[in-house]
Parts: structure tokens; sequence; C-alpha cells
């Protein structure tokens, strides 16, 4: 089994727990900025962790690749300089747009390959 990359162990046994049988976590991420706790990688789909409900309410919403219709890299500058500038994603999945942001463009940089190996298989 391939080491899962992680940024808080808590994050990562609130995905394992949630698991379906056979299925394998690639990678769980903290997303920074309004709204979203995390975003998990397995290799069946994409699980983010919502907070911007109201009150004290958090969604664990799971997209399965196959309702993903794109993955954008978002950037506040032209792409002049590197594709990856920002550390953020954005997933469109019909007509809702996930957006989250990461701590360096490492994380996004993976994230957007792993769903991009994965929408188009």
């Amino acid at each position: 089994m391939a080491e899962i990359a992680f940024d808080s162990q808590e994050q990562l046994q609130q995905i394992q727990d949630g698991l379906m049988p056979g299925e394998q976590i690639i990678a769980v991420y903290d997303a920074i900025g309004a709204g979203t706790g995390f975003l998990g990688l397995t290799d069946k789909r994409v699980i983010v962790q919502d907070k911007s409900f109201v009150g004290k309410k958090v969604a664990i919403t799971s997209i399965p690749y196959s309702k993903i219709s794109s993955v954008s890299v978002v950037s506040n500058k032209s792409f002049a300089g590197s594709f990856f500038s920002s550390g953020t994603i954005a997933l469109n999945v019909g007509t809702h747009t996930y957006e989250m942001e990461f701590r360096g463009d490492g994380k996004a940089h993976h994230v957007h390959s792993v769903i991009l190996h994965f929408i188009t298989r």
C-alpha cells in the first residue's frame, strides 16, 4: 500500500471511518479559507468536509469521480508564470462548484493530478 499524504491525523481518521470495503485513501489535505475543512482523495471518490452551514453543522460530501465534469487551478495572476502559482482548486460537479485553497501549491498540484487521472480514464 502506498504512503498516504495527510495534514491532520484527526482528518485522516474521519476519512478512514467512512471508507467503503476495498476503498483506498490517496491523500487528505487541510483546506484554508471560509467554509471548507478538508478534502480527501480515495481511489473511488473525492470527500469534502464543508463547514459553511449555519450554526455548527458540518457536511461530509462524497463526490464520485464520474460526477466531476472538470477540475480547475484558480489563480489571481496570469499564467505567464507557473501553472500552479496558486494553491486553489475548483471542482465542478453538476451546477455546483467546490473551491478549496491549500497551504502551498504542491498540495493543489497533487489534488489536481489525482482528480484529472480519475476523471479522464
